[in-house]
């Protein structure tokens, strides 16, 4: 019952080490199934009645897929029609290496009980363990045990209570079928197998396409170049003929696309790719091979906004008409920059998509053309036989390869989401979309939630401080539920102030490592969408244990300083306490009472104190180059009843804004400092880096335009020249000038300081910065609080805290969850303004010009905070005459040219004449030029007098 294998390896040091490794055997693991007689199971999962309706086999009957079928098919797998699976380890291990996405997946179904898949673990089972025969390669040693388990199976169930139970093999290796059918299994291929069901015809659409079959549907004609073999790609790598870098797609621009190639150090190229041939097949976010074209040949980034929106056509037709297109932007494009061909996909980042059919053309066809919501993946042929039912849903399509000879990459159809337009349905597309972990909380981590009524302890209050008597209150934005922070300001007896920053002791109730933490840690941070919120943690913490709610007691990790009246910190600390919160105001509510004078009651002298303290503390991290950017918000007034959005309107920033940041950024300075001090290699920090020169090139150009100059040399420089920016009779200048050294600006990032030596906040001009103070919805503040704690002596270690490389592979995590949380909020804003507009029918709003482009001018409405673009059409030669300047930037209309923050009036309407794409469409209105300005439209029936808030 025991096999071993002994091995010597050769250490780093030149030494030799001897390895044994053992492998028990058992003779009392369980089949897992009810019919079985002979097993002592504590459970079973597979069924007695295990009927799936089959043209192939009539019989009752498992399926053992093999681990090509799992890999590939994991989406047929998932189907509710397919019960009664056994998994084995075989599969599951070979699973677990070559794709964590799946292995999750299976996992996943594994736990489903109404599925009914048993995992089997034969590679221990004394009946069907094999060793690997001399000269047997690893792949077909793994064949033959799941063929060996297969047979056992049969065996094993062949009583008298089966009722003729069969276990069928599913695989797509034609070797491996021949070779179980020469054994007398019972075996299919797993399209035949799908094919044969009665129960769900449908379920052939979900069937993923094999290589030769995508070559089966594919044109003659070859039409992309051949992707270079991995050898040869690794050597030009190492040689410096190709270069390795990320795929982006254009949003603007289908037949363009950047390669960012990361250098030495901080340093990156960006190669710029144009044309579907120099495209070749590469889809957004993949990593790639590219070669770059002779230094004649290199292009510009084009200014034409250029949008596959073709009918669906044979690709035969459309190559010759995308080349003279691509053509044309090179010709038409001066400044150049490095331009290559990608010659190879390295790794692909192939997922569902969420989308639209196209219905196909011609009549009766099962193939159609799928256009992704995103419009950075170009459209994908797929196979269906539901296509009447699908055209007006939202759907899931997955990728399954992109031949030479095919114009779109051939794919199958995963699920159906809902109906297009549904805000339920589009919610969860904008979710899916952006990677938005959103699915309700396991057993396995409610598991670990406190058990209610819960009350803090004895125990709880013999190691903290009790800060229950101070005045703290909390002040935020309406309707907040997971209220991170309090705060509190007294006056000592030596004049000088005690102010404490209370933050939510969320670690006290994630303990590390845990099935709760693995959770928090995986979704990174709280996503708030218009009139919804995805929790990082189960609501009982975020909006009720952990919230500092008002007139209760609440666990709190304090940050406390005594400072003087001109706001310099005499003495700061650190403690874990118990607080109870004396008010929880808005914004709004805070103001009231500090402008009111003839409120003097403890919470309104604490916010009075704070304030004084937070104009000082703002003026001096201005003075010392921290900027002072703008970008317009909005907030949407929901009707209670139908959820819509009813009214828009610019978040209005107060005092009382500006006072609760000042006090949230000195905790995290405060805090940052403290854990680098107590853990050099593996503090979690957060960084700013400053723009590179070109970035600025936009602001600048718009500066000028003005005859004002924007130094740029330094945040100081750059913050003093955006305070001087003034225009006589145009107030609004220095906002739009703002707005736009915002688009300038870098990403935010975390990091582990012991993989990294910049350190340096640049919009904050802080030489060192961190996330304490939002535990509730960040899990790098939770991270925070345990480095925090542990150098305190609050909380003990454990090693994954002290390890930088998990910590650095942590922070990538954050930064990735963090960046797709912005860009999932700022689609949802985009749904609810289609929504807001559709109901509010045609406006006419001044607007001024942000961006200028060859054919476009990108309008901001401050009103409302949007933007849209207004298209100047001159695709066939009839339309106005277009001059662009590329130095300005400007764009001459007929006669009019048109500048960098000139104001212009738009009508604004909802184009939902592409169900897929609705989007808002600007008009100009003034000023008016024949052919181009719209007439300003009566009020139609659509537009409708907005309810009142209710």
């Amino acid at each position: 019952m025991l096999k071993s294998k002994t091995f010597v390896k050769k250490t780093r040091s030149g030494g030799v080490m001897k390895i044994v490794r053992e492998h028990y055997l058992r003779d009392d693991i369980w089949c897992g199934s009810e019919i079985c007689t002979e097993c002592k199971q504590e459970s079973t999962v597979l069924q007695k009645d295990s009927c799936i309706e089959s043209d192939l086999c009539s019989s009752p009957h498992y399926l053992v897929p093999d681990t090509n079928v799992v890999l590939h098919q994991i989406d047929v797998l998932e189907d509710p029609l397919i019960r009664n699976v056994i998994i084995l380890q075989t599969v599951l291990q070979e699973v677990r290496h070559r794709s964590a996405p799946v292995y999750k997946r299976l996992k996943d179904i594994i736990h489903e009980k109404e599925k009914h898949f048993y995992t089997f673990t034969n590679e221990h089972h004394r009946d069907t363990f094999i060793e690997r025969e001399p000269g047997e390669s690893a792949n077909d040693r793994n064949d033959r045990a799941i063929r060996v388990a297969v047979k056992w199976y049969s065996h094993h169930l062949d009583t008298a209570e089966s009722d003729g139970l069969k276990v069928v093999l599913i695989t797509n290796d034609q070797g491996n079928k021949e070779k179980a059918e020469e054994s007398g299994l019972l075996v299919y291929k797993c399209e035949d197998y799908i094919k044969s069901l009665l129960a769900n015809p449908e379920l052939v659409d979900r069937l993923a396409l094999t290589n030769d079959e995508t070559k089966d549907i594919s044109s003659s004609k070859v039409l992309f170049p051949e992707h270079l073999p991995l050898s040869r790609i690794q050597m030009g790598i190492k040689g410096g003929t190709f270069l390795q870098g990320t795929f982006r797609a254009s949003r603007d621009n289908y037949l363009e696309a950047t390669v960012f190639v990361q250098g030495e150090g901080e340093d990156t190229t960006e190669v710029i790719l144009q044309g579907l041939h120099n495209l070749n097949r590469a889809i957004h976010q993949d990593v790639v091979a590219v070669q770059l074209l002779p230094r004649e040949e290199w292009v510009a980034p084009s200014s034409v906004v250029l949008l596959d929106e073709r009918e669906a056509k044979d690709e035969d037709d459309t190559e010759e008409e995308e080349k003279e297109k691509a053509m044309k932007i090179i010709a038409d494009d001066a400044a150049r920059k490095p331009t290559g061909k990608v010659v190879a996909i390295i790794k692909r980042n192939w997922r569902p998509f969420c989308g639209m059919l196209n219905s196909s053309l011609i009549k009766e066809s099962t193939r159609h053309l799928f256009t992704p919501a995103d419009r950075r993946v170009p459209r994908i042929r797929i196979e269906t036989r539901q296509a009447a039912a699908l055209l007006s849903q939202r759907i899931m399509v997955a990728i399954d390869g992109w031949p030479r000879h095919s114009r779109y990459p051939h794919g199958h159809f995963v699920r159906s989401l809902g109906a297009a337009g549904d805000k339920e349905t589009e919610t969860e597309v904008l979710l899916l979309e952006h990677d938005v972990p959103h699915q309700d909380f396991s057993q396995a981590v409610l598991s670990f939630l406190p058990k209610m009524p819960w009350s803090i302890t004895p125990e709880d209050m013999a190691v903290r401080e009790d800060l229950r008597a101070l005045t703290v209150c909390s002040v935020d934005p309406p309707g907040c539920t997971d209220i991170d922070d309090a705060l509190h300001c007294k006056t000592l007896e030596n004049g000088n102030f005690e102010v404490g920053v209370h933050i939510a002791d969320v670690s006290h109730f994630i303990r590390p490592g845990n099935a709760l933490d693995l959770e928090a840690a995986n979704r990174g941070t709280t996503v708030y969408l218009c009139g919804r919120r995805i929790d990082m943690v189960p609501e009982l913490l975020s909006s009720n244990l952990c919230s500092l709610r008002s007139n209760v007691e609440r666990l709190a990790f304090s940050s406390i300083w005594e400072i003087d009246d001109k706001a310099n910190i005499v003495k700061t600390r650190f403690t874990k306490s118990v607080i109870n919160s004396k008010a929880s105001l808005t914004y709004a509510e805070a103001q009231l009472r500090i402008d009111d004078a003839n409120m003097n009651d403890d919470i309104t002298n604490s916010l009075r104190g704070l304030n004084k303290l937070a104009k000082i503390l703002k003026r001096r991290r201005i003075e010392k180059g921290a900027l002072t950017l703008s970008s317009l918000e909005v907030r949407f007034h929901i009707d209670s009843e139908t959820h819509d959005p009813i009214d828009l309107q610019t978040k209005e920033l107060m005092e009382t804004n500006s006072m609760v940041e000042e006090f949230m950024l000195l905790a995290n300075i405060s805090v940052a400092q403290k854990i680098y001090d107590e853990f050099s290699e593996c503090a979690l920090l957060r960084k700013h880096p400053a723009p590179p020169p070109s970035n600025y090139d936009i602001l600048n150009k718009a500066a000028q335009s003005k005859g004002l100059d924007i130094h740029t040399d330094s945040a100081k420089a750059l913050a003093d020249s955006l305070d001087m920016a003034k225009v006589d009779g145009f107030p609004y200048f220095n906002t739009l000038l703002r707005i736009l050294a915002t688009r300038c600006m870098m990403q935010a990032v975390y990091f582990c300081s012991g993989m990294d030596s910049d350190f340096h906040h640049y919009g904050l001009a802080s030489p060192i910065y961190t996330h304490f103070t939002s535990p509730i919805r960040r899990y790098s503040d939770i991270m925070v609080h345990r480095l925090l704690a542990v150098s305190i002596g609050a909380d003990c270690t454990y090693p994954d805290l002290t390890d930088k490389h998990k910590q650095s592979a942590l922070c990538n995590n954050l930064n990735y969850r963090h960046k797709m949380s912005q860009y999932a909020q700022r689609a949802s804003v985009a749904f609810h303004t289609q929504l807001f507009f559709k109901s509010r029918g045609i406006l006419n709003e001044e607007g001024f010009i942000l961006f200028v482009r060859k054919n476009a001018i990108i309008v901001l409405i401050p009103k409302f905070g949007l933007e849209g673009t207004v298209f100047f059409d001159n695709k066939d030669k009839t339309g106005p005459k277009l001059v662009f300047d590329e130095e300005g930037p400007s764009l001459m209309v007929e006669q009019h040219t048109f500048k960098i923050f000139d104001l212009v009036k738009v009508t604004i309407s909802l184009d939902d004449s592409n169900v897929q794409h609705q989007k808002i469409r600007m008009s100009l209105v003034e000023p008016e030029i024949p052919g181009v300005s719209v007439p300003v439209p009566e009020v139609g029936p659509m537009a409708k007098k907005p309810k009142l808030d209710v």
